[in-house]
């Protein structure tokens, strides 16, 4: 009987941490710690290429070769805003597609990157929510996004990426292991080495997971998704509302505050006829009152839904009624709209994506 010897499936090496490629290594009768010349390709230098890893003998790059790969995202189309803002379409190993924005400011440049594949939440005012969640992504794929725009930011502007925003397709609190550790290779000095106070996680409101953030304490910004104060509304606009009340997330919220210090954002879609009215105003600044905070109010981009954008000069006397209770207001007006990038619009428009 002839016996065949089977090729072992090539492993993602970016889902081994330090220690196992250390591990791997020694198995193979090579160094241990070549793995910290590896790690330091892999996620500060962002090399997806065993051969450009030029300080390793070209063994240790045929072995590496052998048992493991890149899964690394392709960009398959870009697109420019009139106002500077560019949206990437990256295509995955797998075929799926995500999307990831280029957001330019007069002295800074953002990154709004996806989380997952799609979402389930469903949110009545957004376009990704009508897309069929497909999985997570792995920290990874996140990753690429950062460190691929990082790059585009140098060439187009001049400079790397002042700013990280979680606020692309997908709950990112729902796929919370793997953004945590994308955040650790994007801040760790065995990485890029962007500081967490310029990374800002967007959550629809998980009051479990806000709770779990406090208590790993973690050091990037939190906003979260509010656009009312009023349960019923919140929940026609959120499906979530109807588990994750705002009941519970002023629990979530207070004890986060408490074991992180840290003011929470909240980000308000300004709808008009919805949640635009006096006493909307009224219910938010009561709700406020759980922990230091600051609003967004946010211009509502077309996701061909039911709703309305609020005029310009109700969003205006919203902002101020919040600044008489001594409430930090911040405007938002949309970047990148016309190219279906600005917040709630991503939804691979006009590509061909993976069922």
């Amino acid at each position: 009987m002839i016996q065949t010897t089977q090729t072992p499936e090539k492993k993602e090496i970016r889902s081994l941490n330090l220690q196992e490629i250390a591990d791997f290594l020694q198995q193979h009768g090579e160094k241990a710690f070549r793995a910290k010349q590896i790690y330091e390709w892999i996620w500060k230098k962002t090399v997806t290429d065993f051969n450009l890893m030029t300080n390793l003998s070209v063994k240790v790059r045929d072995l590496l070769s052998e048992y493991f790969v890149f899964q690394t995202l392709t960009p398959i189309t870009s697109q420019r805003s009139t106002d500077g803002t560019i949206k990437t379409a990256f295509r995955l190993h797998d075929g799926h597609i995500i999307e990831s924005v280029l957001i330019p400011s007069r002295s800074r440049t953002t990154v709004c990157v996806s989380s997952q594949v799609g979402c389930n939440l469903a949110c009545a005012f957004c376009a990704t929510g009508k897309l069929k969640m497909q999985r997570n992504l792995t920290a990874a794929e996140i990753f690429d996004q950062v460190a691929w725009v990082n790059k585009q930011s140098f060439a187009e502007y001049g400079h790397k990426l002042t700013n990280i925003v979680y606020m692309g397709m997908g709950e990112p609190l729902l796929n919370y292991d793997n953004v945590l550790q994308s955040i650790h290779y994007i801040t760790s000095d065995e990485g890029l080495g962007m500081s967490p106070q310029r990374i800002t996680v967007s959550t629809s409101g998980i009051a479990k997971q806000i709770m779990k953030l406090a208590d790993d304490d973690i050091k990037f910004e939190l906003a979260i998704s509010l656009h009312t104060a009023i349960n019923n509304v919140r929940s026609e606009l959120m499906p979530i509302n109807k588990t994750q009340n705002l009941g519970l997330l002023s629990e979530a919220i207070t004890y986060f505050h408490k074991k992180t210090g840290k003011r929470i954002t909240y980000e308000y879609l300004m709808l008009r006829g919805v949640n635009d009215g006096l006493a909307d105003a009224k219910k938010l600044a009561k709700f406020s009152k759980i922990a230091p905070c600051k609003v967004n109010l946010i211009e509502f981009n077309d996701t061909d839904s039911q709703f309305k954008a609020s005029d310009v000069e109700i969003m205006q006397k919203f902002a101020d009624f919040l600044e008489t209770k001594n409430m930090i207001v911040n405007i938002r007006r949309s970047k990148g709209k016309d190219i279906d990038a600005a917040c709630g619009q991503l939804a691979n428009k006009n590509l061909d994506t993976k069922e």
